[in-house]
This record gives structure tokens, sequence and C-alpha cells, in this order.
């Protein structure tokens, strides 16, 4: 492979890098040998991920062979061993790593590297590229929770994380966990020092070897070289000390940074209710009760033993502790909220002198903290039963004394909480219906109304602060989208010395940008608060995207500021017609608000795209979605991005308002700071930067960028686009003149550029899912990755990562993916009928989705009479149903044949929701369910069925799309109702 020296360091690339890739390596050498914070910005197809990997583990190599010469030196400084030539080579090796350290410091340790991304999806990504350079020999590890890396039977189902670490912690400590029983033992395996093993790779080590991968990543980081993880593992604080993470003399690489500011706040914020404070009262109350009970029960011996075992704590640890939440719940009662409707705000101070009223203080809070624990993983372990309590308020209240006493109780770190929070309390919405969790018990209410507590951080520095404190060597920063990177600098409230905004490796010729001030009808526009319901505003809008639909060849991607807006734009296109007309041209697909069936939709988008008697496709989404993160649509995939709007945060949400609040106080003392209406924009333009970022990933990619709202004209928001972007932009007077632009642009790529093979499916035409993959990142870990494992030219498509096929092929040569395993969030995502058999069940191979334009209103033409079989519940599990029932279904002819053709695939989804089930669910769980399914078919008691399906299938516990699922096998009268409820429910998220 090529080498380069830069700053004295050698670096292997794996081809000849290009001038941007040379000056963000020098960058980030010049961080490491100084000691220095950097912040870096490349835009996404520059291969920045690998630029940063080459160059970090360069540095470290040269600075590891330092710190051995120097160890050498002393060992061996004598005339006889040749001191001389050891100074030397010493000398030679401090100037290459820029360390001025005296040689007689040879016991200084060697520096670690922490690269920390936002989602395993995107560590594994990295982790590729790290396979495809000289430095894969080096030694690594990646970190990950037990919802990854959990391999026990029992555990791994355990659907809530917080009751999953403690049945573990359990398990270890009663030495009654196999797989933890053999880490010892097979640590020290060559299999796992010479492989650069990603999440995935770990689980399938795990089971080949029978040991554990949770507690394997953690011994492997000992002697790592380099550790993946995600970011919210080294920005908060509570993860840090749970995973043991040392940042003593390490460098952190902070890579997808533009999320950190926003991590940072989150990671030092909590709420707590007086819902909450209850609930901790019931669980300790319901221990306290077992303890009576078992008082009484003291000659049974067996009973004795195996409880006994389990209880850490005493019965006056109980009352102690039930008296303290007795105070607390009495201090927040007597809290008065002067602004009921809007709520109080009072200094972050506050938080101490509420827990100081319930005798939690400072040097107490430990003690708390560890008799809590004990109490959870007793109510966690000692019962299978789902009815009862885990401890989940006990533990949110546990979280809430690790933050609020994070560093002490020095007058600097209380001085530093006054400035960077804020205590916002209002009144504790009521819940809707009593049906939402049948299995809670009454709780203590009372006569005063609850309240919310919020205790929330406004500044990102107070974590980066203190995670400066923990000695940490150089932290590195770095996206594709940071600009403009001033305010970003001043948010991070860290010394950052070395800056970079990279320019794009695309030639002007390749890109066409602009910003469109009205429509084809001459309407302005504006997606305003004040003109985003405006009918004409909408139609004009929806004329421009037909209009574009036309000139634009294969994918066109059309960002909306909300889920709101993009739905109120879709019904009025549909009620006018407009959506037809726009679906005859190309079809569209559109994201879903929430994960249930993302992955069908993408994958009728990316088979739309490459079928040539097809002339593209529209992916409709949101900024700050799914799509706009970490999406890749290379080459034909996208084409054009049109931006319909600035996503503006919600101007009235409690937080944005007191973050504004927050910066004009800081502002007040320090006039270079930002302001709270300068954040309020740049939280806007970001996102809009990130959607813009979908598009132009590589070398010879091309494509337009249309800026679809006048207001993107003002020079301020065109300065806070991505500096790659700000020479091109131009400024569309009328819709004739983009029209034009538009055509010569994709005329003169089309013979000019190279253009990918579109007979088949390829590397330069598939859509890589890392968002996809954040959002269902525990099935993908745990080795049902699909199309990002299935097919490694997939994969290297990855937002931010480096494909070198696409600076090394000029020809653009494609190849075939291999075929995608549909997984069961698919089959749920299916059109169906209500109404289907469950008998019988068998899994048709070649399974195809729906498209998602069959959701479009259209006249009904005329009804006909099917025959269809009910779902026989109690037979589904023991036998063939037989039965059947007449009943009218008006539908037009289309979705009718199409239904009647997918008669196997409701069979295979039938048998695939009860699998995902019982893999979902304990044991005692699914006797719940099977007894469900007997009375629902008996009775057709709904209200009793949804009582029971919410118990089961909490969304709390992420297993809604188990309970969205169970409409495909209800009674067709119960299909209306059994909808609105999952409205609410999704509503009450």
């Amino acid at each position: 492979m090529p080498e380069v020296t830069i700053n004295n360091v050698i670096v292997t690339f794996p081809f000849k890098p290009y001038p941007v890739q040379e000056e963000y390596m020098a960058k980030v050498i010049e961080c490491l040998q100084n000691n220095k914070h950097g912040v870096l910005e490349s835009p996404t197809g520059t291969g920045k991920t690998l630029s940063l990997l080459c160059s970090s583990l360069s540095w470290l190599l040269t600075k590891k062979a330092q710190l051995q010469a120097q160890s050498l030196v002393g060992a061996v400084e004598t005339p006889n061993f040749g001191g001389k030539f050891f100074k030397q080579l010493n000398n030679g090796l401090k100037e290459a790593a820029g360390d001025s350290e005296p040689s007689v410091n040879f016991g200084w340790a060697v520096p670690k590297i922490i690269y920390a991304s936002r989602t395993h999806s995107q560590l594994s990504q990295a982790m590729q590229e790290l396979k495809r350079t000289s430095y894969k020999h080096v030694s690594t590890a990646v970190l990950g929770s037990r919802d990854q890396l959990c391999i026990h039977p029992e555990v791994s189902k355990e659907t809530n994380s917080s009751n999953k670490i403690y049945m573990c912690h359990s398990k270890v400590k009663s030495r009654t966990c196999f797989y933890y029983n053999n880490v010892e033992i097979r640590k020290e395996d060559p299999f796992f020092k010479q492989e650069v093993l990603d999440i995935e790779d770990l689980v399938k080590a795990g089971q080949k070897f029978k040991c554990c991968p949770y507690f394997l990543s953690r011994e492997l980081k000992q002697n790592a070289d380099i550790v993946f993880l995600p970011y919210n593992y080294v920005l908060d604080a509570k993860s840090r000390r749970s995973q043991g993470i040392d940042l003593q003399n390490n460098v952190i690489l902070l890579d997808e940074a533009h999320n950190v500011e926003k991590m940072c706040e989150e990671a030092a914020s909590l709420q707590i209710s007086s819902t909450d404070v209850a609930m901790c009262i019931d669980e300790i109350t319901a221990v306290m009760e077992d303890m009576a009970r078992d008082a009484e029960r003291q000659n049974d011996f067996l009973m004795e033993n195996s409880e006994n075992v389990q209880k850490d704590f005493t019965a006056d640890d109980l009352c102690i502790l039930k008296a303290m939440f007795l105070e607390l719940e009495k201090a927040i009662d007597s809290i008065k909220i002067v602004k009921r409707d809007e709520g109080d705000t009072l200094p972050g101070g506050y938080i101490f002198e509420l827990l100081e009223k319930a005798q939690i203080t400072h040097g107490k809070e430990q003690l708390v903290i560890e008799k809590l624990e004990k109490i959870v993983l007793y109510l966690t372990t000692t019962s299978t039963s789902p009815f009862t309590r885990k401890g989940n308020a006990l533990q949110k209240f546990s979280d809430l004394l690790r933050t609020v006493f994070n560093s002490g109780n020095s007058l600097r770190y209380r001085e530093k909480v006054k400035q960077c929070y804020k205590v916002y309390i209002q009144l504790e919405e009521p819940k809707k219906s009593n049906k939402t969790d049948i299995w809670e018990t009454k709780k203590s209410v009372s006569k005063s109304d609850g309240k919310v507590i919020s205790y929330w951080c406004f500044s990102p520095g107070f974590s980066m602060q203190q995670m400066m404190e923990q000695g940490v060597r150089s932290i590195i920063l770095t996206s594709g989208t940071l600009s403009p990177l001033k305010p970003f600098i001043s948010e991070l409230g860290i010394p950052i010395e070395v800056q970079l905004e990279n320019p794009h490796i695309v030639k002007g010729d390749q890109i066409c940008v602009g910003v469109l001030s009205q429509g084809p009808d001459g309407y302005s526009l504006n997606s305003s608060f004040n003109t985003r319901n405006d009918p004409k505003y909408i139609a004009s809008l929806g004329r421009t995207i037909f209009n574009f639909s036309c000139i634009i060849p294969h994918g066109l991607l059309v960002f909306f500021p909300s889920y709101p807006i993009m739905k109120k734009c879709r019904e009025e296109w549909q009620n006018a017609g407009l959506w037809t007309k726009i679906t005859e041209r190309k079809p569209i697909y559109v994201e879903p608000q929430y994960k249930d069936g993302f992955v069908n939709v993408m994958n009728e988008y990316c088979e739309k795209i490459k079928d040539p008697a097809c002339k593209g496709a529209i992916f409709m989404a949101v900024c700050r979605g799914k799509v706009s993160e970490g999406l890749d649509f290379a080459n034909a995939n996208g084409r054009a991005v049109l931006i319909t709007g600035l996503p503006f945060p919600p101007l009235k949400d409690p937080r944005v308002m007191l973050k504004q609040r927050y910066l004009e106080e800081m502002r007040s003392n320090n006039k270079e700071a930002l302001s709270g209406q300068q954040w309020y924009q740049l939280e806007a333009s970001r996102a809009v930067n990130q959607a813009i970022g979908r598009i132009i990933r590589h070398k010879n990619d091309y494509g337009a960028i249309i800026l679809c709202d006048c207001r993107f004209d003002n020079p301020s928001f065109k300065k806070q686009l991505s500096a790659w972007l700000r020479p091109h932009i131009k400024t569309f007077t009328n819709f004739g003149m983009v029209t034009k632009e538009l055509r010569d642009f994709f005329k003169y790529a089309e013979h000019t550029l190279p253009q990918p093979n579109m007979t088949g499916s390829s590397s330069s035409n598939s859509v890589s899912l890392p968002a996809l993959a954040a959002s269902f990142d525990k099935t993908i870990s745990r080795g049902t990755k699909g199309i990002l494992k299935q097919d490694s030219d997939v994969t290297s498509l990855i937002d931010n990562t480096f494909n070198i096929d696409s600076y090394t092929n000029e020809n653009g040569t494609d190849k075939k993916p291999a075929e995608t395993k549909k997984n069961f969030s698919e089959l749920l995502a299916t059109e169906s009928k209500p109404i289907i058999n469950f008998s019988n069940c068998k899994i048709k191979k070649n399974y195809t989705t729906c498209e998602l334009t069959k959701d479009v209103t259209e006249p009904v033409t005329k009804k006909r009479k099917i025959k269809m079989l009910p779902v026989e519940f109690n037979k589904c599990l023991a036998g063939p149903s037989t039965s059947t029932e007449s009943i009218d279904i008006s539908k037009n002819s289309q979705q009718i044949s199409e239904e009647v053709a997918n008669d196997t695939d409701k069979k295979a989804l039938g048998k695939t929701y009860l699998k995902e089930v019982k893999r979902s669910l304990s044991e005692v769980k699914y006797k719940i369910f099977a007894k469900m399914i007997q009375d629902y078919t008996k009775t057709g008691d709904l209200e009793e069925l949804l009582r029971t399906l919410e118990t089961l299938f909490s969304p709390k516990e992420g297993l809604l799309h188990l309970f969205i699922g169970f409409k495909h096998f209800l009674k067709k009268q119960h299909i209306t109702k059994f909808e609105s409820h999952i409205t609410y429910l999704k509503n009450m998220q």
C-alpha cells in the first residue's frame, strides 16, 4: 500500500490519498502530537473515516515505538549495550511522535484510541474500513450493551434493559451463567487477538466458543490499541463508570459529531414525576410485604435459604427508604406552580434543596444508591411472574441521584450546576385511560396535582469539561456537517486549537445547487408557521414536485420540516388528485413516522429505482428523521434532493424556550457567545445540511440540491450551509430558470460523467441503511443484519465511511448484491386483509412487499363479495381451522387481486408472528398470550384483549410492533377501535 509522510509520521494508505485527505490527516496528527483538541469537518464522500483511522493509528504505532525505545534505553543505557544508539533511536522517534517528554519518563502509559460514533451499525462500518487497511493487525475491541451482546437464553429474552442488567448481575454473582464462567478460559484464545471483531462477529464468536460476548469485550478492551464504542459511553458519566472506561492519557475520536451537543445535554439531564415517586413507595412496600411473609414462614428451611440469598438489605433499610420517599413525595406535593398552564422555571440548584427535604445530601446519596440497587436486584431476580414489579421506578431514582451528585458537592460544582442547569416544574398530565397498564397496583394518589420535575442541562460544555477532568490527552470531533464551526466550538466549552473545513472531493460540474423562491404558478414557496397551511402554498409545492419528477432522472428525495407538515401536504395532494399525477411519473414512497415497516419501504424504493420499466421513484422524508440521519442514496438512488422548508425546533416546546433563555443569559456576560435566536436558526440549518448529505456520496457521484423555500435566500441562512456548498449556490428567480438549469445539468452529466450500470444492483447503485440499523440495532447486532451484513458492497456505502472502489474504479462497474431475507418487521408491515387464516402456515421464500402508494385514497369502483377464512385463534396453535364466513369489502379491483395473490404470504405472516411472539416473551407471558387468544375467540371481548396485549407488548419495552401486528388477526368489527387504540398509544410515547 502507498505510504505518505505527514508531520514526520509515516501513514500507510490503501491508495494514493487525495489532497483533502492529506490535509485532514495532517490536522489529526497535529492534534495528537501536541495534545490538542480539534474540530474537523470533511464532507461525506471524502474518505473521512478512513483518513481518521489511518492517521491516528499511524501516530499511535509511532508513539508506542517511542515509548518502547525509552523503556529500552532506561534498561540498557550502559557503554556495553550501545546506549548511544538507543538514545539516537529514542530522539528520532520522539520527534516523529511530536513528544517532548524526557527519556527518563519511560514509565508513561501507552495511550489508547477511543473511537466513538452514534450507533453500533456505524461503528461496524468503521471496523470494516479498518479491515481494508494495513492497520488491521492492531489490537481492537468493541463495547456494547447486553441488549446487543448477551447470549444467555433466559437473560437475552428480557426486553427491559434495566431488568436484563440485574438478571445478569445475579447470575454472574452466583456463578450460574455458563457463558460468563468461560470468559476467563477463552479470553486468551488467538482468535480474539488476530481478528477485527464487530458486534455481530463477537456474538458469533461467543456462541461458537460458549463464552459471554459482553464480558469478553470488556476483557479485550484492557489491552486494545483502539476501542470502538457508541459515544454516549464516553459522554455520559454514568455510562463511563458502568463500562469501566478510563480516559486518562487516552485519545477520543468522536465521529458523526454533529450530534454531540445534543447527546451531552441529554446525558446530563433527566425527569422524575410524582407518579415515579409513588411507584418507588409501592415497590419498597412490596418488598416489605415479602419480608413479612418470609418472617411468618421462617420455619420453612427451603424458603428461608432460597430467599435470604437474594436479600442484601434489612427491614430497617426498607423503613428508612420508605420514610425518605414519603418525605420527598410530601415535598413535591407542597410545590406551588404559579404558571399552571406554562410551568415554572427555577435555578438548577433547586434540585439540591428538594432532595435535602428528604434528607438526601452529598455523602448520603451513595449509600442510598447502593441500597436501591440491591433492592432492584432482588425485585428483578426473585420472581418470574409478569404481574410483579421489577424495580424500574427505584432504578430511575437511583439514576437521578447519580446525575445530580455526579461530581461531589464542591462549591465549584454547585456553581456550575447553577449556571448550566434549570429545573422546570409542570403539572403531570393524568392518564387518559386506566387501561394503559392493568398490572400496575393502584398508586397512593395525593389530593394535590401530580408534578413533573425536569432537571435539564443546557450546556454541552458541562459534560465535555467533566470528560476533560479525567485526563484526556486529545479530543477530535469530526463530521461531514459541522458548519458553521464558530458557534459549534462555542457550545463545546473546551479549548479547540485545531480546525478544518475541507472542500468536497467532487468538482463544480457534478452539483447543481440553488434556492427556488416560487412554484411554477408563481406563488411564493414559504413553509413558515403562518403560511404552511395555506392551500395555495401546498398546491404550488405539489406542482413543483410534479414538474421536477418529469425532469429529474431516477431517485428524487423530498425532505419536509416535520411529520405533520408532510402529512398535511400528502392529504391535500391526494384530495386534489395531484398525488396520483405525480405517481404516474414516479411512484412515491413515504418515510413511516415509526420504525414499523421502514425496511419494507426502503427495499421497495431501491427495487423501483433498479426497475428498467420505471422512471425512478420519489422518497418523501422528514429532516431529523430516520432517512436524514446516515442513509446513503448514492448514484441513481439520489439524483436530486429537495428541501421544502426550514426545520426549526418546536418554538413553544419548554425545553427549546429555556435553551434560548439560557443562551441569552450567557450572552449577557459574553457578547461573543451564541444568542438564543442564532442557536434556533442553527438547529434548522444543521438539519438541512444533514438531509443534503444523503446524496453526492463519492468522487464520481453527481446530483442537484434545490432549496424550495424563499427564506433560504437570506444571507444568514446561506452562511450556515456546509462550506463546500456555499460557492455553488444560485438563486432561481423564476421556475423557468430552474427548469432550464436542471435539464442542462442532467443532460451534461449523462453524457460527460461516469454512469452506473442500471442493469443490476451494485455498490454504486444501492442504498445503505445505517439509520435503519440504528433503529433496529438490537436485531442487527444479534446476527440478522440482512441488507447491512449480507451485502458487503452495500455496507461500504454507509454514511461517512469510505468506499475504496469509488475512488479507484473510474468506470463505476456494478456488482449484483446478495438476496436479502425479509425479517419479521417487514412481514408485519405488509398490507393484508384484517381477517386471515393462521392454519397450515408456511413461509414463502420469495416474499414481495406491497408499494406504499397503495395507501392512496381512490374512488371505490364497485363492491365484491369475497369468501375469506376468519381467524381461529384457539385452533391456530393446535390445528387447522375450517369455518368460513362471507364478508363485503369495498376495494378497487387492483387491491382485491393483489390481496388474493398474497394469500400464501398471509399464512407466512401468521406463522412468523407467532414465532416472534414466542421469541420475545417469557414462557409465563407466552402462556398468557395463548390463553388470551382462546378467550378472545370464545368471547370476542376486545376490551380484555387490549388490556392483555398492552401488558404483554408494552411500548415502553419496545414491543409496540407486536401489539400493532395483532391487527391482522382481529375480528373485522374490531379493526377500527383497535387502530384508534394504537394511535392513542403512539401519542402517549
